[in-house]
């Protein structure tokens, strides 16, 4: 008897747009000059992306308010 096959776990540079073809939105938060990997985060993650980044959403990212000016753009009106 087989059972259900397991889900297999791809990292999340295979699912974020390449830089080649990025989605706008996300492209914004993609290998800015100021990217410093979080070493705390496995080395599979490392994509360049801010969300990675040691200073993402800490008051030592110097765009802390485009985070928070794109956060409130998804706010219900």
């Amino acid at each position: 008897m087989k059972g259900a096959p397991r889900p297999s776990f791809h990292p999340p540079d295979l699912l974020r747009p390449t830089p080649a073809d990025p989605i706008e939105d996300e492209a914004k938060f993609f290998d800015r000059p100021c990217y410093e990997f979080n070493r705390q985060l496995a080395a599979a993650w490392n994509d360049k992306y801010c969300e990675h980044c040691r200073h993402y959403l800490t008051a030592r990212c110097p765009h802390i308010d485009e985070f928070l000016d794109d956060v409130e753009d998804l706010s219900p009106e």
